[in-house]
This record gives C-alpha cells, sequence and structure tokens, in this order.
C-alpha cells in the first residue's frame, strides 16, 4: 500500500532550501528559490525573472550534486584507511 504524504508550503520550502544550501547555493539564491519552487506556481505564474533565478540556482545545484556524487566514492575510500 501506497502512502501520501501531505508537506505544507513551509516544509517544502524547507527541504528545497536545505537541499540547495547543503550543495553550497548562496543564502540569499537558495531561500527565494525554494520559496519559488515550494509554492508550486505554474511557470505562467512566474515572472522572468523568478524564472532565470529558479534555472539559475538548479543548475548550479546539479553541477555540485554531480561533483559531490563523483567524489564520493573517493571520500569513503580514504575515510576507510
Amino acid at each position: 500500500m501506497q502512502r501520501k504524504f501531505h508537506t505544507t508550503v513551509e516544509e517544502k520550502e524547507a527541504i528545497y532550501y536545505s537541499e540547495l544550501f547543503k550543495q553550497g547555493v548562496e543564502y540569499d539564491k537558495a531561500a527565494i528559490a525554494a520559496k519559488i519552487l515550494a509554492s508550486g506556481k505554474s511557470d505562467e505564474e512566474l515572472t522572468r525573472g523568478e524564472i532565470e533565478l529558479v534555472n539559475e540556482v538548479c543548475s548550479e545545484w546539479l553541477a555540485k550534486y554531480q561533483r559531490y556524487k563523483h567524489l564520493k566514492p573517493f571520500l569513503a575510500k580514504y575515510k576507510q584507511v
């Protein structure tokens, strides 16, 4: 049986923010992007600036996450030594 979890906008915002900030996105940009992402608005409801900011932040997050994912096995190897 699959359960659906209901999260509030504030909880979603906190999740987005923590993931963005954890990967090294600037505090201010992460906070604004998290608020936009958590709002659930469609692209038509967002301004061009908001869309550009979210795209920039998400691209930055993806690049840093992929780098982390690539380095993680190497870091684990050295932790064992």
